[in-house]
């Protein structure tokens, strides 16, 4: 009887190496794909160009997506509060959108003492399109720019769960010929010119825009650009058809990070136009042509 049992027994210790070697490998993947994506942003656009990380990006969050994982660097959404307190913010308080679509981020800013401070980074699961401005209607493109949006713009019953529309055409857009509509920051992982957002992150963007506006905000300021503005990449992009474009949103990027306050943005004679903003303003005026000689 003894013999049988340890008879028995005898696969469990190479059954404990193999499931132990299968489980140091899993995690010793992890880690490498950890580091991969971490690195990602760096290497890919050297050895691919931008669109080649664009496509990896698309593949990796499109399957955390379908296997129900979170987006890369998302944030703790279970502690929403806590988070508002260790930041020193008040839900209420105004906001800011800046969006970034080579990094995949959405960056949410809220107003503390007369300017803004970044509150949350929220990785983006999808947007169509490749670099560059949207042109026309039905070209699958998420727009680049400067974009207001106030109460009526919010649609809770959104089929993507809930959306906001960034107001694409503005008036820059219109005077470029540009075309279309309906281009929304909402949930879920599909897009044909949007932002999705996933279900779970848009909650909480959507409890802080709207209580932002519920508050006395009338509309808040939406930056829409290719990737972070720095010197170094406008200049890696300077042989680009768009490059005279990403030039002129610099101009506003650069005064919002130099002030921490929205810029007064308008158009004259087809061309962005940006002016300081004053401090302690929450509100942000539609974009509209508007020329001056100040």
């Amino acid at each position: 009887m003894h013999s049988g049992t340890q008879n028995q027994r005898a696969p469990s210790r190479p059954r404990r190496r193999w499931l132990r070697a299968f489980f140091l490998t899993l995690i010793a993947v992890g880690i490498a794909g950890v580091a991969a994506f971490e690195l990602s942003q760096v290497w890919m656009p050297r050895v691919f160009g931008d669109d080649g990380l664009i496509r990896y990006e698309r593949i990796q969050r499109r399957l955390r997506a379908d296997f129900g994982l979170p987006m890369p660097g998302q944030p703790d959404l279970a502690h929403l509060s806590e988070r508002l307190a260790d930041s020193g913010l008040k839900q209420g308080a105004p906001v800011l959108v800046r969006i970034f679509k080579r990094d995949f981020e959405l960056e949410l800013w809220m107003q503390r003492d007369g300017k803004f401070h970044r509150f949350a980074t929220y990785p983006i699961c999808r947007w169509s399109g490749w670099l560059g401005p949207k042109l026309i209607e039905g070209d699958r493109q998420a727009p680049e720019g400067f974009y207001t949006v106030d109460a009526s713009a919010l649609n809770p019953n959104s089929r993507w769960f809930r959306s906001f529309n960034l107001g694409y055409p503005n008036a820059f857009d219109r005077s470029q010929g540009r075309t279309g509509s309906l281009i929304m920051v909402h949930g879920g992982c599909g897009s044909i010119g949007c932002f999705a957002m996933t279900n779970r992150q848009m909650a909480e963007i959507w409890q802080l825009v709207t209580a932002a506006l519920e508050n006395g905000q009338k509309r808040f300021q939406v930056q829409v650009y290719p990737f972070r503005m720095s010197d170094a990449e406008i200049a890696e992009h300077a042989q680009d058809p768009d490059a005279a474009f990403w030039r002129k949103l610099k101009a506003g990027n650069d005064l919002f990070e130099g002030s921490s306050v929205p810029p007064k943005v308008s158009v004259c004679n087809g061309r962005y136009r940006f002016e300081a903003g004053a401090t302690g303003t929450g509100d942000s005026d539609p974009v509209d042509v508007r020329c001056s000689n100040n």
